[in-house]
């Protein structure tokens, strides 16, 4: 088995009535109408940015705390050491929306000068960086179904490349009327049995050699990844590159591996509704929450490719010296 580079340090979530990762695997769909994460964010600065990038800020707080990479007043590391990487396929589709919508009644002149740089389809992973100072490499990922695990791959790779020693990883999606629309591709019943989840996921990504020289344990070590024309196929070739026992799949459909049950199998979006590009990140922050602390062996998150041209797979497994 390939040595372990690069672990979890970090994990955050900004999900309502979901009180931290280890909820996340309960097997009930969770209330709708809890508490909103997005009121956790407080103070200036906040009239001009969307749902997503709220839940994201949110999220990526949490995760950087828990990685022990936020102090008082700011980052405990050098900024230009840790990179973003978002998954949204959604993301400001609201800001963009309201933006057509106030130019075609009102002509340009009816809209403020702040609102435009937020229609850019990078704009969460730029106030991440913005907010908590982050100068590294900086990426958005909208890949479809795979967009949540194709992130933390990508995180992976700017670590290995050593153009980051750490990376904060978001899934976001927002549930607001103009995702509805988009979903329903604009016919107002066919999303209304749809349920859309709302919220953020985050991972901290970090080297194994800065993990240690910082101190600090790691939470669980990232595995292969692959990504295939379907989940079986994806899966298959997670197994021929280390086939270690798996103890917990996420996934849908009959695409898991041999030996999983009904008990250590996870469709979360049965629990949690329809999460799109968040859904990697999610699976992964759940499974390393699994793993945290306990003997356990590996998780295999994915993502079924049902109905789409892709399918992701990716293996976690507990890290040395995992809290």
């Amino acid at each position: 088995m390939a040595p372990v580079d690069v672990v979890v340090s970090g994990v955050g979530l900004a999900v309502s009535g979901v009180a931290g990762p280890d909820d996340l695997l309960r097997r009930t769909p969770v209330a709708e109408d809890g508490d909103d994460p997005a009121h956790r964010l407080t103070g200036k600065g906040l009239r001009y940015k969307d749902r997503a990038t709220r839940l994201a800020l949110c999220a990526g707080r949490d995760a950087l705390a828990d990685a022990g990479l936020l102090g008082d007043p700011g980052l405990t590391v050098p900024g230009e050491t840790v990179g973003v990487v978002v998954s949204s396929n959604y993301g400001n589709v609201d800001t963009v929306c309201d933006t057509v919508s106030t130019i075609a009644a009102e002509t340009y002149a009816g809209l403020s000068p702040m609102t435009l740089p937020a229609t850019a389809s990078n704009v969460t992973a730029s106030w991440l960086a913005i907010w908590f100072r982050l100068r590294g490499a900086n990426l958005t990922m909208c890949s479809g179904a795979t967009s949540g695990l194709d992130a933390v791959n990508w995180g992976r790779l700017l670590v290995l490349a050593g153009r980051v020693d750490r990376v904060l990883v978001v899934g976001v999606e927002p549930a607001n009327a103009p995702v509805r629309h988009l979903v329903s591709g604009g016919r107002s019943n066919s999303a209304a049995d749809l349920r859309l989840f709302d919220g953020a996921a985050a991972l901290v990504l970090e080297s194994a050699a800065a993990v240690r020289d910082r101190g600090v344990e790691a939470l669980a070590a990232l595995g292969p990844y692959a990504r295939k024309a379907d989940q079986p196929a994806a899966v298959a070739a997670i197994r021929r590159t280390d086939p270690r026992p798996v103890d917990m799949w996420f996934g849908g459909g009959p695409g898991g591996p041999a030996g999983t049950t009904e008990l250590t199998s996870h469709d979360l979006t049965s629990y949690h509704g329809h999460c799109s590009g968040a859904l990697g990140v999610l699976q992964c922050v759940a499974g390393t929450a699994w793993l945290s602390g306990h003997d356990r062996g590996a998780v295999l998150a994915s993502s079924d490719g049902a109905g789409a041209d892709a399918a992701a797979a990716l293996l976690l497994t507990a890290g040395a010296g995992a809290r």
